[in-house]
């Protein structure tokens, strides 16, 4: 799957967002809900970001998002691709320097459908 059909669902959820302005996981979230997409917020350290409630973990979720946004590094990732899997979301979209081998190995594994590319470059 290339990035323009990823960019057509209309639900994600991005992982590792934060409530710094200077960061991407919070500069994602902004910019992905700017361009109209239903975008919930999943890191277990906030309660909420930008004024939105913050979800632990995928399984947390009110639905199933159609894409994930990783911001987080390879090592915490594995454990997000295992979740998403279980849930059911298919597409991961990788920001730079949050992949490695093994989860990319794992995504194949899984029969998952991967991205890797930045959000606010696809979406300038």
């Amino acid at each position: 799957m290339m990035e323009e059909e990823m960019l057509e669902k209309k639900v994600w959820a991005v992982i590792g967002v934060n409530d710094n302005p200077e960061k991407y996981g919070n500069m994602i979230y902004k910019k992905l809900k700017s361009h109209g997409y239903t975008v919930y917020p999943v890191n277990p350290n906030y309660e909420e970001i930008e004024g939105d409630k913050c979800y632990k973990d995928l399984s947390s979720l009110p639905e199933v998002p159609e894409v994930i946004d990783m911001v987080v590094s390879p090592k915490r990732g594995i454990e997000v691709i295992e979740e998403a899997a279980k849930v059911g979301v298919s597409n991961i979209w990788f920001q730079p320097g949050t992949y490695n081998n093994s989860i990319m190995d794992l995504i194949d594994e899984k029969g998952l459908n991967a991205v890797q590319a930045c959000v606010l470059v696809a979406l300038r």
